[in-house]
């Protein structure tokens, strides 16, 4: 590993695409000399104003020595990032370090015309992180008392700021270790800036057809004839170099001779095309693109990719696509059809998010079946740029939009996903259908990180951050439906009412497993007394039940009756639209596709009962999630982070690439003291008389096993021996354990104390290169080398995640009293995980920890064994410092 210390290359980790506060972007990265002239072009451009807040006085231009020092930096002892839009500079951000090395001096200077944007707060960020990296613990700044901006800036930057005046200048200090407050500015910051940039595509004002076509059936004619037959609300423009007129619009030749501003383009033109037209964009001051143009999905289509998302992001577009079916908002005042769609959807309360156009179109049929009304609709295609996460950023804020239902075929930033959906999912549920294999196998044109932890930890993860997981595209949309309509069930109890007692216990059975208890209201319902009698006699029996407290959702399953239509049921029902209990009509044996399924009169219908039951469990489980609190796991006293840290550099030093070095058992054990975690000493030897001396400095009885990781817990294969009381037995044992392991080409034995009696268990923490740090919790022996009972979390862990990792393995039981013994002490359990857990969180470099065994007894918890492994951390897919995915 190349030690950025020591070393003045030009460090590319360090450049990010950034999303500013209004929605566009810029580039940001180290500075270097080529800068001077766009340096002194951007001091030129400021006000007298802005350039003595920055340097103390007023100068016109920078004199050749400044320049030089300015954007010549070593990128260790003095660090320069500027943020780049085009090929001008709109903000430069730069360290110093000062006599005492933990401390450096940081200065901003940001252009005048881009001022409140956040271009400041972004490079703190920046600045923070490299200097971190280059052991910097402490910032310090001069300013001047009337620079309010930039006092604000470190204000509201989450940092224990303090301040002190001297000479006429404010002199502020503050530790950039990031904070909880910090973190939380930064999220806060991200969020705002990425719901704008998603909301500036759903809600343009002016929008351009690139490539727009009087060919019927092209791309181009599709596109905007759904535009203008939609009525969009904002102008629009039709762009095409061979033709006067298009659609009944004025054509204009390129992007830039059209007349006024545009929010959005959508480009519809051949690939080899596309990068001249997003320069030409960029020219034109478009904010936003859609690339409907597909033909990305090979290898070199994905650096393809990657090069017109640079320049989009580089000249302040976000991109969505390439091969996207486009974007759908149904306000009344926005009325956009930016896709292929034929019609705007119905206006409701669902916002959707797939991936693929192919599984756009899905959805949309889908959902246009049910009748599942859409606020807004974005198909990412191969998701180049903008991504669910950013979708999940703006549906959060919109007023309009009451569920979100999301289909993915990849993942990107899982991480970030868990973060913003576990708070999403507090406001509003978020509904997500993903194949088994996502995460595991890309799809074609998607350049993403694969995982390596097991199928059930994705899993896990989604569960974690509160998202309703569905399978299919059809469930979720049965899910979308009902909680469009209602809010999800309080309880478990359901009333079924039917004009048949035998479809009510088939719906009862169907809940049987589903974490629903439906009951059938014994008292059918009788159509033969006529339909207007009927149908006083329904709404009685639903409002009864409605306000029995017992009941939580109320289903009427309706069997074709002469007696009464379904238009007839379906109407009484919808009189109890926006009752705080779910009213479900379950409608079986229907031909008329109006009433087949979906929302209808405000009320969900279903056709089948498994269908039907499926949607409430769902919902269900939503609703007990919203009634678990959000306990973060309790800070430890004695867990010593930057003492790991320090220990984990020195370590870590000398290692490169994708190599992995294994810790000694004494370097596990110091490591593991950091966190409060003490492991049973031991000691591998070689001899009998070895073994008896090992064994009087560790302490009588003890335990000899195989030197090797599998062996040393079989004990049906002789690779264990417990409770040797005395040198006579274990010399004794160690001959004969000797001739047996060496059959398995294990020479050498370890002798360990013994531990109190108790369950063994194993605990995995692991990096993975998707979901970042894993937690696997099992039962040791068959329950996880046979039956594979894992459970799984992704840390950062609450109370309840960590309650629920040890309990959900089906073997656990054996934790909690079993067959008349015990129960284990599993507040010692809880904390052990708690902390390796903490510990896996805070330091990436540890790539894997194997504790193996781990032994619980009725009042203790002892670690029998340990395995490490640390390796170059590779960057986590979210970390402190806001940057676009690249």
């Amino acid at each position: 590993m190349v030690d950025r210390k020591l070393s003045a290359a030009y460090p590319a980790h360090w450049e990010a695409d950034v999303v500013l506060r209004d929605g566009t972007t810029a580039h940001l990265r180290p500075i270097t000399p080529k800068d001077a002239q766009a340096l002194q072009e951007m001091h030129k451009q400021q006000s007298e104003t802005s350039v003595y807040l920055r340097y103390f006085t007023y100068k016109s231009s920078l004199t050749p020595k400044e320049l030089d020092r300015f954007t010549n930096v070593d990128h260790h002892n003095r660090v320069a990032f500027t943020v780049v839009r085009g090929s001008k500079i709109i903000g430069v951000g730069r360290y110093d370090r000062l006599d005492d090395p933990t401390e450096a001096e940081v200065a901003f200077n940001v252009s005048d015309e881009y001022q409140g944007t956040g271009i400041g707060s972004i490079l703190l960020e920046h600045l923070a992180a490299a200097g971190r990296e280059n052991g910097i613990e402490k910032f310090t700044a001069e300013i001047l008392p009337e620079n309010r901006k930039m006092l604000t800036v470190f204000s509201d930057a989450g940092y224990a700021v303090a301040r002190h005046f001297e000479d006429g200048v404010i002199m502020l200090e503050f530790p950039i270790n990031p904070t909880d407050k910090s973190r939380e500015v930064t999220e806060a910051r991200e969020h705002r800036a990425e719901a704008s940039s998603v909301a500036a595509i759903l809600a343009p004002t002016a929008v351009a057809v690139i490539g727009a076509s009087r060919s019927w059936g092209s791309i181009g004619h599709d596109v905007l004839d759904r535009l203008v037959e939609g009525r969009f609300s904002g102008t629009v423009y039709a762009v095409n170099e061979q033709a006067f007129e298009v659609g009944g619009l004025t054509s204009y030749g390129k992007i830039t001779e059209v007349p006024g501003p545009v929010d959005l383009a959508i480009i519809c033109v051949p690939r080899e095309r596309v990068l001249e037209t997003i320069t030409e964009c960029g020219a034109h001051g478009v904010k936003s693109l859609i690339i409907m143009t597909a033909g990305y999905e090979s290898v070199e289509g994905l650096l393809a990719q990657r090069e017109l998302v640079a320049l989009a992001r580089a000249n302040g577009m976000r991109v969505v696509g390439p091969a996207s079916l486009g974007v759908l908002n149904t306000d009344p005042a926005i009325r956009l059809n930016a896709s292929l769609a034929r019609e705007l959807p119905i206006a409701g309360k669902v916002g959707l998010f797939s991936q693929s156009a192919a599984m756009g179109i899905v959805l949309q049929g889908a959902a246009m079946q049910r009748g599942v009304g859409q606020s807004s609709a974005i198909s990412a295609g191969l998701r180049a740029d903008v991504s669910g996460n950013d979708a999940m950023q703006y549906f959060e804020d919109d007023e309009r939009t009451a569920v979100l239902a999301m289909h993915l075929e990849s993942f990107g930033n899982p991480r970030k996903f868990s973060r913003i959906a576990r708070r999403l999912a507090r406001s509003k549920p978020v509904i997500v259908a993903k194949s088994d294999l996502l995460g595991r196998r890309l799809p074609p044109g998607h350049s993403v990180r694969l995982g390596e932890a097991p199928p059930e930890a994705l899993n896990a993860m989604l569960r974690q951050s509160g998202v309703i997981r569905v399978r299919s595209i059809e469930e979720l949309m049965d899910v979308a439906s009902l909680l469009s309509v209602f809010p999800a069930p309080a309880g478990p109890q359901v009333a079924v009412l039917s004009n048949s007692l035998t479809l009510a216990e088939v719906v009862c059975d169907v809940s049987e497993g589903r974490n629903l208890f439906a009951t059938a209201q014994r008292e059918e319902l009788d159509y033969s007394q006529g339909q207007s009698r009927s149908t006083a006699i329904l709404r009685a029996r639903v409002r009864d039940l409605i306000q029995d407290p017992q009941m939580h959702a109320v289903v009427v399953a309706h069997l074709p009756d002469l007696g009464m239509d379904v238009k007839s049921v379906i109407k009484v029902l919808s009189e109890f639209s926006g009752q705080d209990k779910p009213v479900i009509a379950l409608m079986t044996g229907l031909t008329d596709a109006k009433f087949r399924e979906g929302v209808h009169h405000s009320i969900p219908v279903f056709t089948s009962p498994t269908e039907t039951i499926g949607a409430l469990a769902k919902a269900y489980g939503y609703s007990q999630w919203m009634n678990i609190p959000y306990e973060p796991l309790p800070e430890f006293s004695d867990v010593d982070a930057s003492a790991a840290h320090e220990y984990l550099e020195e370590l870590v030093n000398g290692i490169s690439g994708t190599e992995l070095q294994e810790l000694t058992h004494k370097q596990s054990a110091k490591l593991l003291g950091f966190y409060g975690i003490k492991v049973f000493d031991s000691k591998v030897v070689n001899s009998a008389q070895e073994a008896v001396a090992a064994a009087n400095r560790l302490g009588w009885p003890v335990a000899l096993k195989a030197n090797d990781p599998d062996l040393r817990q079989r004990l049906d294969l002789g690779g264990v021996r417990l409770n040797i009381p005395d040198a006579q037995s274990l010399e004794a044992n160690f001959e004969h354990m000797s001739t047996l392991m060496a059959e398995y080409n294990v020479h050498s034995l370890e002798v360990q104390t013994m531990a109190p009696a108790g369950q063994a268990c194993v605990i995995k923490a692991v990096e993975d290169p998707l979901l970042g740090p894993v937690i696997s919790f099992g039962l040791s022996g068959d329950p996880v080398n046979l039956l594979n009972d894992w459970s799984h979390a992704v840390a950062p862990l609450t109370i309840e995640d960590l309650d629920t990792l040890i309990r959900r393995p089906r073997s656990s039981v054996r934790l909690f009293g079993y067959q008349g013994l015990p129960a284990v002490d599993l507040t010692s359990l809880k904390d052990f995980i708690a902390r390796v857990s903490l510990l896996k969180d805070h330091h990436p470099s540890i790539t894997i920890m194997n504790f193996t065994p781990v032994s619980v007894a009725q009042e203790s918890l002892s670690v029998l064994g340990v395995s490490i492994k640390i390796g170059d951390a590779e960057q986590r897919t979210d970390s402190v410092r806001r940057a676009l995915r690249s």
